[in-house]
């Protein structure tokens, strides 16, 4: 249910994603952690709470969320490596000039895979983005 209700899909037209700076986006989503943060206080818990940022690039976008897990329990499928840099996701997403479109060249020959029993393929970790934003951090 936090998953569903905290998560939230953020986009940008070729004109913006020209015009902001990764810093400004940075320092954006730093201020929505502190505000995150200071709602939990108020709302008294008590509990762990992780604010964190990831880069969609198959829809093209940035995705954040807030749940009550630590950083290494995340509700991810795949595998994630937690970056305490928010820099580098965001500078890809803003790079990214077809959002959304993953080129031909970019996907697995499966074929290629299959005969190639010995090795299986390198898989990239999604890098994550996560702050602490519970009271028991």
């Amino acid at each position: 249910m936090e998953w569903e209700t905290n998560t939230w899909s953020l986009g940008a037209a070729d004109e913006d994603r020209r015009s902001l700076s990764a810093a400004e986006v940075v320092a954006a989503f730093e201020r929505t952690t502190a505000a995150i943060r200071e709602h939990i206080r108020e709302l008294g818990f008590s509990g762990v709470a992780t604010f964190y940022v990831w880069r969609d690039a198959q829809a093209g976008q940035l995705r954040c969320s807030t749940g009550s897990v630590p950083p290494d329990a995340l509700p991810f499928s795949s595998t994630y490596v937690v970056s305490d840099d928010l820099g580098p996701v965001v500078e890809a997403f803003l790079a990214d000039s077809k959002p959304g479109i993953v080129a031909w060249s970019d996907l697995d020959d499966v074929e290629g895979h299959l005969e190639q029993t010995e090795t299986k393929p390198e898989i990239t970790p999604l890098r994550v983005w996560a702050s602490s934003v519970g009271a028991s951090h």
